[in-house]
């Protein structure tokens, strides 16, 4: 599930929830909303996962905001 995903990296990177809605789907109530049941469509779920991925490479490299 995209949630526990979400959840963890918001534990790993110590974002808020809504900086991370924001940076990650334009929409500071994107982890609220998936905390109340929504769903995203197969798009914004990889959209999602390529933010993680990329905010990882990122910090990795040195390069995260």
């Amino acid at each position: 599930m995209l949630i526990r995903s979400v959840e963890k990296f918001l534990r790993a990177h110590e974002i808020s929830p809504t900086k991370f809605g924001r940076l990650a789907a334009r929409d500071p109530r994107f982890v609220l909303d998936l905390r109340n049941g929504r769903e995203p469509r197969g798009a914004m779920e990889a959209r999602i996962q390529g933010f993680m991925a990329g905010y990882e490479a990122a910090r990795e490299t040195g390069h995260a905001a």
